[in-house]
């Protein structure tokens, strides 16, 4: 049977921080333990399943090859090599183990402290707001560097040390036959090359806590659904020294009532009387900026065939919101429900000038009752 996604298997996302992550881990962990669960093999299966995605997920090497290659990625890491799939173990090697080994080795330059990752997140607008720009506060939980500890992970006074597993390169080598060895993260430090005997007690050894802040932002007038919005250094904090990364923000446009987006354009339907769609006229309608427009309805308009133009009442260009796309009107031609004596007497005299003129109600079984009861019986062929 193929693997579940990690993510899937516990219940997060690629954005989730590490504290989100071992939360989510130790509440299934919890739930599925052997000992809470003796003699049920499927809950003890689905505990190595969700210890094993926390394993990888929480170790930082691990993880960007799981992202970046998947279960095939890591298998072909652990093994040292093996053909297939399309991984490119030279590219996967030299990008992801040159991490923990002192910068990628051969012909590598040493570098720095890694940057923080991106977060990305989503944000609502209604149209209006999209249409004219709007400034929102949005709340922002993003991973930091324990400042008890410096992000060190070591409670205040003491220091990690170097793994006695790898000797502090963060890597062990397996062997893939012959002459042939290739790096995988080691177990003994996850691929960090130094273990915390004296772990810190506000972060609990990780070096890092989840953190929050609010951010005044401006969306501009013109942004659609999927639109994306970059906001520098305000993603997650990067290894002590390094920039935080970037917050990127993707826009999606709620639906609105009466208007309907298509482009720069806007589309609404628009209701005329019968009389004012046979004899045409201006009327007079509102924008969605709440603006009066008047347009002229031509003579004959038809129920969703005439289209009408309000040219610049659409939605601004994003990159210049002096251009406006047009509001598309599209009439919808209302038959009257109810008539006073007056417009039905006027309506049947059009009917009797186009040689239409409709029948006289006809009398349902009651009212022929009555006339039988009264006397008022038809002449023989004559219908009511």
């Amino acid at each position: 049977m193929a693997k579940r996604d990690y993510y899937e298997v516990l219940g997060v996302t690629r954005t989730s921080t590490e504290i989100e992550i071992t939360k989510a881990y130790r509440g299934l962990a919890k739930k599925y333990h052997p000992d809470q669960n003796p003699g049920d093999d499927e809950v003890v299966a689905k505990y190595h399943e969700v210890t094993e995605a926390y394993e990888v997920l929480k170790d930082g090497n691990r993880k960007q090859i799981y992202d970046r290659y998947g279960h095939e990625g890591l298998a072909q890491a652990a093994a040292g090599g093996g053909g297939g799939g399309g991984v490119d173990l030279g590219d996967l090697l030299g990008q992801v183990f040159g991490d923990f080994l002192g910068g990628g080795g051969r012909g590598r330059k040493a570098r720095g402290p890694r940057r923080g990752e991106d977060i990305e997140d989503v944000i609502d607008v209604d149209l209006l707001e999209a249409a004219t720009g709007v400034k929102k506060t949005v709340s922002i939980r993003y991973e930091a560097n324990c400042k008890e500890c410096g992000g060190s992970g070591a409670k205040a006074g003491t220091q990690p040390v170097q793994c006695k597993r790898c000797k502090g390169s963060g890597a062990e080598y397996v062997s893939a036959g012959g002459l042939f060895s290739f790096p995988q993260a080691c177990r003994g430090c996850s691929g960090r090359g130094t273990v915390i005997p004296d772990p810190c007690k506000a972060c609990r050894g990780v070096g890092r806590v989840e953190s929050r802040e609010s951010l005044d932002l401006n969306i501009p007038p013109g942004v659609d659904t999927r639109i994306r919005l970059s906001v520098p250094g305000h993603g997650h904090e990067g290894a002590p020294g390094a920039t935080r990364g970037n917050l990127e923000l993707i826009i999606r446009v709620r639906e609105h009532k009466i208007f309907e987006r298509d482009g720069h354009n806007l589309i609404c339907q628009f209701p005329v009387s019968f009389a004012r769609a046979a004899l045409g006229g201006p009327v007079e309608l509102t924008t969605l900026t709440n603006q009066k427009v008047t347009i002229e309805v031509p003579r004959g308009a038809q129920t969703h065939t005439t289209v009408l133009r309000a040219v610049g009442h659409g939605m601004p260009d994003l990159d210049d919101p002096r251009r406006k796309g047009d509001l598309l009107v599209i009439l919808v031609v209302e038959t009257p429900t109810s008539l006073s004596p007056e417009q039905e007497q006027l309506l049947r005299k059009l009917a009797e000038l186009e040689g239409t003129t409709p029948p006289m109600p006809r009398k349902g079984f009651f009212g022929k009752l009555k006339d039988l009861i009264n006397g008022d019986v038809p002449p023989t062929g004559q219908k009511n």
